[in-house]
C-alpha cells in the first residue's frame, strides 16, 4: 500500500505543504499513542482550567494542544497557528508560508468513556507582514489543505488538498499511514441523520419541521424510514458521513441566546466543509455555504448542516 509520504511525493503537492502535512500527521501518531494509553498513562479526567469558550478543559485537551504546538513550532513552514484551546493566535516563524488552525482533540467529552475522538486541522496561506488575528480571517475557499485524524479501533487520516478526499489508516506495527480508501465519495442519498435531539425544543421552526418529517418515516412526506446516529464528536459523525453517507447537523438554537451556534468556523466547520465538498457533498449553515463565510473573529461559531447532497438540499428547502 502507498504510504502517506509516497502519496504526497507522487501527487505533485508543494514540497513545503507536504512538509507541514507530515508534521501534522507525525503529531497525530503521538496523540494516538497518548489516547490509546488512556488511564494507564494518567491522562484522563478534567483540569480546573477553562478555554476561551468557557469550557472545562480535559487533561488530554491540554496535552494534545501542547503536542501540536511543539511540532508546529519546530516546522519552519508555519507562520502562525490558532487553536480551540488558545485564547489568541500564536506567532511561530516570521517567514513561514502557512497558517494552521486546529482542534487538537475534538469530542473530548468522549475521552473518559473510551469513545471516538479526533484531531481536526486546516491550512491557510500566510500573508506578508506582521502576524495578527486578521491574518487568519480568510474564507474557507482559501484553504490549501484540511483533514482530521480519527482515534478509534484504528487510527485513520482523512485529508484533502483540493483534489478529492483520501483515507489513510495507521499501521500499528510500522507506524506508517497507508492509503486504504482513495477518492472517497459521499452517496447523494441517505436514510441516516445525526443531530442532538435533546435540543429539539430550542431549534428554529425550519429544523424542527425537517426533523419531524424524518421521524414520520414512510408514513410522512418523505415516504421512507430514517435512522438516527449520534456520536457526540463531530469528527466521528463526519467520518460516518464520508464513509457511507448521511446528514450531520448542529443547527442554530436558542438554548443560550448569547451562543446560538455550537461549532467553531475556523477549526471545525471550515475544514469539515472542505472535505465534504471535495467528496461531492454539501456543507451549509442552513442559509449559506460554510466556506463562503467571511470570518469576523478567530473563535467564531456557526450553524452546520452537511453531508449527502440530495438530503442536505432537502433540509435547505425547509430553511428557504
Amino acid at each position: 500500500m502507498q504510504t502517506f509520504s509516497q502519496y504526497l511525493n507522487e501527487s505533485g503537492i508543494d514540497a513545503d505543504l507536504s512538509q507541514l502535512l507530515l508534521t501534522l500527521t507525525d503529531s497525530a501518531k503521538s496523540i494516538s499513542n497518548a489516547v490509546q494509553h488512556g488511564a494507564l498513562a494518567g491522562v484522563l479526567g478534567e483540569t480546573e482550567q477553562e478555554n476561551v469558550q468557557g469550557e472545562t478543559q480535559k487533561k488530554l485537551d491540554i496535552i494534545t494542544n501542547d503536542m501540536l504546538k511543539g511540532a508546529l513550532n519546530a516546522d519552519s513552514t508555519v507562520k502562525g497557528l490558532a487553536s480551540e484551546e488558545e485564547d489568541h493566535v500564536v506567532s511561530v516563524h516570521r517567514d513561514g508560508k502557512f497558517l494552521v488552525c486546529f482542534d487538537p482533540l475534538d469530542g473530548s467529552s468522549n475521552i473518559d468513556i473510551n469513545s471516538l475522538v479526533g484531531t481536526i486541522f486546516s491550512v491557510l496561506p500566510a500573508k506578508n507582514g506582521e502576524l495578527t488575528e486578521q491574518s487568519f480571517l480568510q474564507s474557507g475557499r482559501n484553504q490549501l489543505a484540511a483533514g482530521y485524524v480519527l482515534y478509534g479501533p484504528s487510527t485513520m487520516l482523512a485529508i484533502t488538498t483540493g483534489s478529492g478526499v483520501n483515507f489513510f489508516t495507521l499501521h500499528p506495527e510500522t507506524g506508517e499511514f497507508l492509503l486504504t480508501h482513495a477518492d472517497v465519495t459521499i452517496p447523494a442519498d441517505t436514510k441516516e441523520f445525526a443531530i442532538n435531539m435533546s435540543n429539539q425544543r430550542f431549534w428554529q421552526p425550519a429544523m424542527q419541521n425537517y426533523i419531524a418529517d424524518l421521524i414520520k418515516g414512510d408514513t410522512g412526506p418523505r415516504a421512507k424510514n430514517f435512522n438516527m446516529r449520534w456520536i457526540a464528536a463531530m469528527v466521528g459523525d463526519v467520518h460516518r458521513v464520508l464513509s457511507r453517507g448521511g446528514i450531520f447537523t448542529y443547527p442554530t438554537d436558542n438554548k443560550k441566546p448569547n451562543k446560538p451556534f455550537k461549532l467553531r468556523l475556523m477549526y471545525e466547520a471550515n475544514p469539515m466543509a472542505f472535505l465534504v465538498e471535495q467528496a461531492q457533498g454539501v456543507a451549509s449553515t442552513g442559509y449559506e455555504s460554510i466556506m463562503d463565510i467571511e470570518p469576523q473573529e478567530i473563535h467564531q461559531r456557526v450553524a452546520v448542516v452537511l453531508g449527502s447532497a440530495n438530503e442536505v438540499n432537502e433540509c435547505l428547502k425547509y430553511h428557504a
